[in-house]
């Protein structure tokens, strides 16, 4: 059942994105060794700064994952109750 609140109870599915985040990291660092032994610094950097947001965004998500069913609820968990009062 829909309704209507859908973006504000959102979940994340999590564990998909720690594994995407893991493949990112490993491919990025992979790239900016090899382009840095490439002698090509410009790609090098941009597989980097690449690798460096798969860390940050790796580190969230197993933040929220250790933080509970709060961010990580499991089947047992009903979804979020809409919320009361007017519609704006």
């Amino acid at each position: 059942m829909r309704s209507g609140n859908e973006p504000v109870t959102a979940r994340s599915p999590l564990r998909l994105r720690f594994w995407l985040s893991l493949w990112g990291l490993v491919w990025a660092g992979a790239g900016a060794a090899l382009f840095a032994l490439a002698d090509r610094p410009g790609w090098a950097a941009f597989c980097a700064v690449v690798a460096l947001l798969a860390a940050v965004d790796l580190v969230v998500v197993v933040r929220r994952i250790r933080q509970g069913p709060h961010y990580q609820p499991g089947r047992d968990i009903p979804p979020y109750e809409p919320p009361a009062g007017p519609r704006p």
